[in-house]
């Protein structure tokens, strides 16, 4: 008997034991949870609160009419119409990841008796961003319309500092667009309420070379000494490969291959690669591989190793083929070459305040970890500069108040000649350091002639305005 009465007891202490870990530590987290429905029961006692910029400029918030009926507006339109999102149709953007905080109040406690007394609902907190007006629109403003995505972040950090997708809409016609979108006859334009910046999966062009080049210093410590002359196409495996308009390139080191972006050069590095080696390096850059993000996004694609055919390597090396990337994945790499190797965790979200301006929980700078090595940055960085100073990017980025690196990449994505534009780098007030990384891609660029690294050079310049 007593033995069963220790067990009965040690039972109920473990089952309070449980509750009081339950309450102090995962309560909250359950109950934040986007699929947590409870939250919409919240709605009934709080105004949803708003959501601004770094610099204060509010783009999202709800109006309460006279009968007490909420609107969600968007001051700005279409212009964060993907990273605020909407707030119906199960949510999307920041509506949907802080919809939790959006819904709780920390008035002062006289204001919340009296709005209780009053039969008033509560004023919810406000989610200030680390989004920036000032480089949102100029993102927006250099696309021109085209489609495409811009994210740019701060790697010393992660802060996201602006995340543009075009085609865009209205959040306040979220019903119009829904039924657009929706509906038999518009089933192309499902992708308007796509996030491209970060769902948006795209061959990546000579971006890839970054990796290639990467690999190729790794297994050849002496790359300083390779050189190939390029005569504007050539043959590898059986597969012809040719420079963008056939451009003959001369005789080219690595830097130099990397700076005019030379596909023969880098398809003829590419074919004396280990292919497991370089699936292993595409691994620790996190393709295949969940990425640090709290957002959606999608996950990118690189399925070459010694198992494949052969004839697959010299156009996968220069960024074709199967691989796909997204461009927070491309920004993610940028930021790590540019701090060292070590990738900060993305986020958008600086802190949370309550209606009055007092600060209820702030956010700061994570790491994920190490992504590369110190010698890969050092080894990498040089051809980074190269492309800006005489490179493929040098007619936008040569010559400027701050210093940049990056590389560009035009991806053929059918066999009608159409190709996407992208540029992805980093710009610096000083020679050795990075206060911006940009990842950009410009849809059919090919027939709207608008290049990724025009875009890149309107965003530096509104940083350093």
């Amino acid at each position: 008997m007593v033995f069963i009465a220790y067990v009965i007891v040690l039972t109920f202490m473990s089952m309070f034991a449980y509750i009081l870990y339950y309450t102090i530590h995962d309560a909250e987290k359950v109950i934040s949870n986007t699929a947590n429905r409870r939250q919409d029961a919240m709605a009934q006692f709080v105004v949803r609160g708003d959501i601004v910029t770094s610099d204060d400029e509010v783009i999202a918030t709800s109006e309460v009419d006279e009968e007490g009926n909420e609107t969600r507006r968007y001051p700005h339109g279409e212009l964060f119409c993907h990273v605020v999102g909407y707030n119906s149709y199960g949510r999307s953007g920041l509506e949907l990841e802080q919809n939790f905080n959006l819904l709780r109040s920390h008035v002062n406690i006289f204001e919340k008796v009296g709005n209780d007394l009053s039969g008033n609902k509560q004023p919810g907190d406000r989610i200030v961003t680390s989004l920036r007006y000032d480089l949102q629109s100029a993102a927006s403003d250099a696309l021109y319309g085209a489609r495409g995505a811009v994210i740019a972040i701060e790697p010393s950090t992660g802060r996201i500092l602006a995340m543009v997708s075009s085609p865009s809409f209205n959040p306040e016609d979220i019903d119009e667009v829904w039924e657009t979108v929706h509906s038999d006859e518009n089933s192309d334009e499902e992708a308007l309420l796509l996030n491209r910046a970060t769902q948006g999966l795209y061959t990546p062009g000579s971006t890839f070379k970054i990796v290639t080049a990467l690999e190729y210093m790794r297994e050849n410590p002496n790359y300083d000494s390779y050189s190939y002359e390029c005569y504007g196409e050539d043959d590898f495996n059986n597969i012809e490969i040719r420079c963008i308009n056939g451009t003959e390139h001369g005789e080219v080191g690595l830097e130099e291959s990397f700076a005019y972006s030379c596909n023969t050069s880098f398809s003829n590095m590419g074919v004396t690669l280990d292919m497991d080696k370089m699936y292993a390096l595409t691994g620790e850059l996190l393709f295949n591989k969940p990425l640090p993000y709290d957002g959606r996004y999608s996950k990118s694609q690189y399925v070459l190793n010694s198992s494949r055919d052969d004839i697959e390597i010299p156009g996968t090396v220069i960024g074709q083929g199967d691989t796909l990337i997204s461009p927070l994945h491309n920004a993610l790499i940028m930021c790590a070459i540019t701090n060292g190797g070590v990738l900060m965790k993305p986020y958008m979200v600086d802190r949370i305040e309550n209606v009055d301006g007092a600060e209820i929980r702030s956010f700061g700078p994570k790491t994920y970890g190490n992504i590369m090595t110190g010698d890969d940055v050092r080894h990498i960085m040089p051809l980074l500069k190269a492309v800006c100073e005489y490179g493929t990017a040098s007619g936008y980025l040569s010559g400027q108040s701050y210093y940049c690196g990056g590389k560009t990449g035009t991806a053929e994505v059918d066999d009608e000649g159409r190709t996407n534009s992208w540029f992805v780098g980093y710009a610096g007030s000083k020679e050795d350091g990075a206060d911006i990384v940009v990842s950009i891609v410009v849809e059919d660029y090919s027939e709207n002639g608008i290049s990724a690294t025009s875009v890149a050079r309107e965003i530096f310049d509104e940083f350093y305005d």
